[in-house]
């Protein structure tokens, strides 16, 4: 069967999801949100912990529950691998992994873990490297369900994902469990993904490595959400949270792309003060951001806030006067992350805030301008940000759904990569509907919406903005690098892609090659 963004799913699939995608608009609507069991304590409660092990059997975790943890310290983490190392050695199986994302550095432990059992079921974010290799090629029985930052709340709110035991590390906390992540030595600033699961989860560990004297303050997950406590040698290494993300890029034609997006959001209706935007990491994004500060200096136009995910550039322009305040659900650099310690308008946020569309407003309903970026876009606009060019998991959904709904949603690509294509006829895997994406931005122009003819109007006048059709660009990078070969699937699921309101959008098929060298 077809959905209505014409994604090929089995009739079987969309009975077991029994929500279909029906459209990126989302009516209002009531719900009743779940609550954790609490077990309460005393003045006799000793909450700290001598190791992970005496945590996780006081936690009563057993097979087949659920187990979440974060991803803030990205590349950098330690939590992930010594919790997991401890939960094989118990003998626990049959685990469902609830991170609010898996980073490379855990890829190998998951793979282990799924090959002996100990995981059976996972959600996420997105997952790249080894482990996207290995899921892709059949690796896992069950489908990995992939949702995005905003998805993940609603979904843990709505008790769709039950949190079982949640395994949190925080670079500090005292002995009763309030923990912040802007003291300490591990520092990386917001602990947004990780304050939903310490207020849903049954049971919550927390894992730190610079314990203080009680009451730690300022306080980003209180005591009263937290079970145990357990002190570490290190949670992890905070110079390697930016690992790639805030790379100035001197690429020529990256920068191109960026002055373009530039030129798109100063000409755009949404340029004024008081506006407000997302621009994400990356080179391009870097840039953008650099050139964007010298248009508001310029004009003299200051932003009422700037969202998301923050790196150090963003950080500079709260501290210049260009942003008047900054919402912070993840810091991508030590710069950010050391901005949130000092700066009372750099404000933490939680998961839930920022993106979930099954609360009374999240931030992003407020947001005026988005940047996000591409590994494929269609000429119905439609952007796949999760698999490769050969098919394979090779990436994340991140906030990209959730952001798209900005007043002005802006993908920034190159038209081609190598010898691949970027803009294409149909993406391999759809992450974010068409109908959220605005304009593309490309090194050779730009494509906008059909639907947004009012942009259309405005950037035909502007000449340092070449306006071409969608199906044009298309065709450029098709005489560019020429027509791929159809890639070759199984019928077998291995990814089940949710759009932000829990309905079945795509799925991910294995690849077939995986099958042909099995037999």
């Amino acid at each position: 069967m077809h959905n209505k963004q014409r994604r090929s799913i089995p009739s079987s699939v969309l009975t077991k999801y029994k929500k279909e995608f029906q459209s990126v608009s989302l009516s209002p609507q009531t719900i009743q949100r779940c609550a954790p069991k609490v077990t309460t304590v005393t003045n006799q409660t000793n909450k700290l912990m001598h190791s992970i092990k005496e945590a996780i059997e006081k936690s009563g975790l057993k097979d087949g529950m659920t187990i979440s943890f974060h991803h803030h310290l990205r590349e950098g983490d330690f939590v992930f691998n010594q919790v997991m190392a401890v939960i094989r050695e118990m003998g626990i199986k049959e685990l469902t992994l609830a991170p609010s994302s898996l980073t490379n550095t855990m890829n190998e432990m998951v793979i282990e873990c799924i090959k002996d059992g100990t995981v059976t079921h996972i959600t996420s974010s997105g997952m790249r490297g080894s482990l996207g290799e290995f899921i892709s090629h059949g690796g896992m029985d069950n489908p990995v369900i992939l949702r995005s930052h905003g998805n993940r709340p609603r979904a843990i709110e709505s008790g769709e994902l039950k949190i079982d035991v949640a395994f949190l590390g925080v670079p500090t906390s005292d002995d009763y469990g309030n923990a912040n992540a802007t003291v300490g030595k591990s520092v990386f600033g917001s602990l947004g993904y990780a304050k939903v699961d310490a207020q849903y989860a049954d049971k919550v560990i927390l894992l730190t490595d610079h314990l203080v004297p009680y009451p730690n303050t300022p306080i980003s997950i209180p005591q009263t959400q937290v079970d145990y406590v357990v002190e570490v040698e290190a949670i992890g290494d905070p110079n390697k949270i930016g690992a790639g993300a805030t790379r100035f890029t001197k690429n020529p034609k990256e920068l191109k792309i960026a002055e373009m997006v530039k030129d798109v959001i100063v000409h755009s209706p949404y340029f004024k003060d008081g506006f407000s935007f997302q621009t994400g990491t990356g080179g391009a994004a870097l840039a953008v951001t650099r050139y964007l500060a010298s248009e508001m200096e310029e004009k003299q136009i200051k932003a009422s806030f700037a969202l998301g995910g923050i790196t150090k550039p963003t950080v500079d322009l709260l501290e210049k006067g260009l942003v008047e305040k900054v919402l912070d659900v993840q810091d991508f650099d030590k710069g950010a992350a050391e901005g949130m310690a000092r700066l009372e308008n750099q404000q933490e946020i939680d998961a839930s805030f920022y993106a979930d569309p099954s609360n009374k407003g999240a931030v992003v309903n407020q947001l005026d301008v988005a940047i996000l970026s591409a590994l494929e876009i269609d000429t119905n606009f439609n952007v796949n940000v999760m698999t490769g060019s050969d098919g394979v998991l090779r990436g994340a959904i991140g906030g990209h759904q959730d952001a798209a709904t900005a007043k002005l949603t802006i993908i920034s690509a190159p038209l081609v990569r190598g010898r691949i294509p970027t803009v294409v006829n149909d993406v391999t895997t759809l992450i974010t509907p068409g109908k959220s994406i605005d304009v593309l931005v490309t090194e050779v122009g730009v494509a906008i919406n059909p639907q947004r003819k009012d942009l259309i109007a405005i950037f035909e006048r502007i000449p340092q903005i070449p306006v071409f059709t969608i199906e044009e660009l298309q065709q450029k990078a098709e005489k560019i690098v020429g027509i791929p070969e159809p890639l070759q699937f199984t019928d077998r699921i291995v990814a089940y892609v949710e759009y932000r309101d829990g309905s079945i959008l795509d799925v991910v098929r294995q690849v077939k090659e995986f099958e042909e060298e099995r037999s």
